[in-house]
């Protein structure tokens, strides 16, 4: 009989008997099934799950661009962790504050953008004469060189003065393109034209830039001045855009517009502190509202005159209001299409004969957001508003039965309102 019929007692005793080789030999596993032998496996690291490397193998196999597949593998489809998201923010943060240090330089003690003054703030002397071979460089983008190429369109200096147009390449530094070339020199970079000069060149090559090829100098590279000069080289008969019985007044106009909505405007984009921003927000706001309430009594800023170098420096920042500054610099509050005189004011020097021609919105717009890469880091370009389109800027203003300035005294009154505004 097998071995499987004794009992329990009776088994013991005969193995505890055995010698030990024997007891082995006998004892109950060998009749239990054996274990399989081990399968193959191939080695991996220690802890690490087969899971994970199945997952990696269907990442690995699928049209999944890198990043998202590696978030993939560090924690499948949950949010990120809370170290990394406090990770990133801290890193973000300190490299978004070093950028906008260099980019728009701000006051330490309060967070406030402070412009950066022109190298060549005033026109060289002796100036050009008549018969100098100037050179105009702009960049569409730019609301300080659409002062000067609108002036340009305005006094109709097209075929006298030559015009380059300067694009912003990925370092946002302006420069030349085939599609956009260096018409004077055939240069690749803004700078290099700057450091053709006698002397060289340190410090940003900015638009916009009047050259004199003649020299081989730089004219002025500050756009009011820059507008100013054009002036004195209009036919007679154009447009008179700085008539000098109304310089005092224009100035006048231009230290409540310049501060407080042609650079308000990037006081607010690029302020650095919450204090800086609320300060520079209420400061063009305000002067907005007075605009608006000077401008649905009159059809320009100055009393007694038509278009001057006042409405072209206002016009350059309210054609970009909506498209740009309102979603991208936080000019929040309203936007422009909110304001009918300010809107119609525009629409109407918009109008004017070659103004539009100087409008690129599809420009303007890569120009903002796909090149201030610390505002808009993802470079995704919007939708242009409709109020932006050209077909509405082309509608019908209604401003022909305004006069051209409201009495000179009411003009006072709305100046002096302006002054308490910026100081």
């Amino acid at each position: 009989h097998g071995p499987t019929h004794l009992s329990p007692s009776v088994l013991v005793h005969t193995l505890s008997s055995m010698s030990p080789v024997a007891a082995h030999r006998a004892s109950p596993a060998m009749w239990s099934p054996q274990p399989p032998p081990p399968r193959l496996q191939l080695r991996r690291p220690a802890g690490t799950p087969l899971h994970s490397s199945r997952r990696l193998s269907r990442i690995a196999a699928s049209q999944e661009d890198p990043l998202t597949a590696l978030t993939r593998v560090l924690w499948g489809r949950a949010l990120p962790p809370s170290q990394l998201v406090l990770a990133v923010r801290h890193g973000w943060t300190s490299a978004w504050r070093l950028l906008m240090r260099q980019l728009a330089p701000s006051d330490p003690a309060t967070g406030a953008f402070t412009r950066t003054p022109s190298r060549f703030p005033a026109v060289a002397q002796p100036a050009p004469g008549p018969g100098a071979r100037l050179h105009l460089y702009v960049g569409l983008p730019c609301p300080w060189a659409h002062r000067a190429l609108l002036v340009r369109a305005l006094l109709g200096l097209g075929p006298r003065l030559p015009v380059s147009v300067a694009v912003p390449g990925d370092d946002g530094a302006w420069s030349f393109t085939p599609e956009s070339p260096d018409a004077l020199y055939g240069s690749r970079r803004l700078r290099d034209v700057y450091a053709a000069r006698r002397g060289g060149f340190e410090g940003r090559a900015s638009v916009p830039m009047l050259w004199d090829a003649d020299r081989r100098e730089v004219v002025c590279n500050e756009s009011i001045e820059i507008a100013k000069f054009l002036c004195t080289l209009a036919d007679d008969g154009a447009l008179d855009l700085w008539p000098p019985e109304h310089r005092q007044e224009i100035d006048r106009w231009y230290g409540v517009i310049y501060p407080s909505v042609n650079n308000g405007v990037y006081r607010c984009g690029f302020a650095q502190s919450q204090a800086a921003y609320d300060a520079a927000a209420a400061e063009l706001f305000d002067a907005l509202d007075m605009l608006e309430g000077h401008l649905s009594g009159s059809r320009y800023l100055c009393a007694g005159a038509g278009v001057t170098l006042a409405d072209v420096c206002l016009f350059t920042t309210l054609i970009r209001f909506d498209l740009v500054y309102n979603p991208l610099f936080r000019c929040s509050r309203r936007k422009l299409v909110e304001y009918p005189s300010l809107h119609a004011y525009m629409r109407e020097i918009y109008q004017l004969p070659a103004a539009a021609e100087t409008c690129d919105m599809a420009a303007i717009a890569d120009g903002y957001f796909g090149t201030l890469f610390p505002l808009n880091p993802g470079g995704i370009l919007p939708v242009v508003p409709a109020s932006c389109s050209r077909e509405a800027l082309m509608k019908p203003h209604g401003r022909e039965a305004l006069p051209s300035a409201a009495a000179a005294a009411a003009d006072g009154r709305q100046l002096g309102a302006a002054a308490s505004i910026v100081g």
